[in-house]
């Protein structure tokens, strides 16, 4: 690989502004070269806020422009693989938004793709690489807490305005993400569990619409076991009368409580005592992943959120909700 890449961006919408986008600017030995979005004046836009140099309104162009070198694609799950295959067809290392795709035949589709052409696949699931996060990993590989047992997470909304209004929503539309919020949010956590427990082993699943306001589901609950044997249970509603977010890990000895999406304290309930820590997020949340596409590319190291992982959260996201 180089010692420098230049990366352009599919798709340079709300997510890429803060989160992501400067991240692929700031980090030594990647450079933000090109940007592409189907209106131009937004494409153009961007970019002169951002210090891009060429913006695109066509994904093609962008894609074989010998002056991108990887191509991270930000755009709604329903054409990650469109975009995707045209990528990896160009030979370009990808990082791709979470959820990988709409359905776990699609996110297998674009994992065997790269994997046959031997081409850097990645996934946006950036809370494997937080310092929050590693803490945690730290106490549980500590046995901290001794033996895990078990895991649970509840995680509630109220319905936004646009919810109620009746206003097209992608993230609500079936057709893009069949689970609504739960693709959108729950993906961070299931992912993140993944991480901290080791893979899935068996999972189920009930999912339904109580609201009525949009055609994805709102209300889902799920079981499921870890390959070591840690079992796990979780709660999503997108109709609830307050937020709510708290993940417990029981121990045999202790337990541990955190958010996922919350920048709270991290607790450790072991030996008696209670230890917590605050661990700021970085301003631009997606740094330490996108400065681990970094080492995994110009270092040889390994990223912790590939395309194999990825495909495995979306083989637990339709399990959940009954697809496969």
């Amino acid at each position: 690989m180089k010692k420098r890449m230049r990366w352009g961006i599919i798709g340079c919408g709300a997510v890429t502004e803060v989160k992501s986008g400067p991240a692929y600017r700031n980090t030594s030995g990647f450079e933000l070269v090109a940007v592409m979005r189907r209106d131009a004046e937004k494409a153009a836009d961007y970019a002169k806020r951002h210090n891009v140099s060429k913006y695109y309104t066509n994904a093609d162009d962008l894609i074989l422009d010998d002056e991108v070198d990887a191509v991270y694609i930000a755009t709604p799950p329903d054409s990650h693989k469109y975009y995707a295959l045209k990528v990896v067809a160009a030979g370009k290392p990808c990082c791709i938004e979470k959820p990988m795709a709409p359905s776990y035949k699609d996110s297998l589709e674009i994992y065997t793709a790269f994997k046959e052409k031997e081409v850097p696949l990645f996934i946006a699931y950036y809370r494997r690489s937080l310092p929050r996060f590693l803490k945690v990993k730290e106490w549980l590989e500590n046995k901290e807490i001794g033996e895990i047992r078990h895991i649970r997470w509840y995680l509630s909304k109220t319905p936004s305005d646009v919810d109620k209004s009746g206003d097209y929503n992608w993230r609500t539309d079936a057709a893009i993400a069949p689970g609504g919020y739960f693709d959108d949010l729950a993906s961070h956590g299931l992912d993140l569990f993944a991480f901290l427990l080791g893979d899935f082993k068996d999972v189920v699943g009930i999912s339904t619409n109580q609201q009525g306001l949009y055609s994805a589901k709102d209300a889902i609950t799920a079981s499921w076991m870890h390959e070591n044997g840690t079992t796990g249970e979780g709660s999503w509603n997108f109709g609830s009368y307050e937020r709510e977010d708290k993940v417990e890990v029981i121990g045999s000895t202790g337990k541990i409580f955190f958010s996922v999406f919350g920048e709270t304290e991290i607790e450790l309930h072991s030996k008696g005592s209670i230890e917590k820590l605050f661990i700021d997020n970085p301003k631009h949340i997606q740094e330490f992943h996108v400065d681990n596409i970094r080492k995994h590319l110009l270092e040889n190291t390994t990223h912790p959120s590939l395309g194999k992982s990825g495909l495995h959260c979306s083989w637990v996201m339709d399990k959940i909700l009954g697809n496969i």
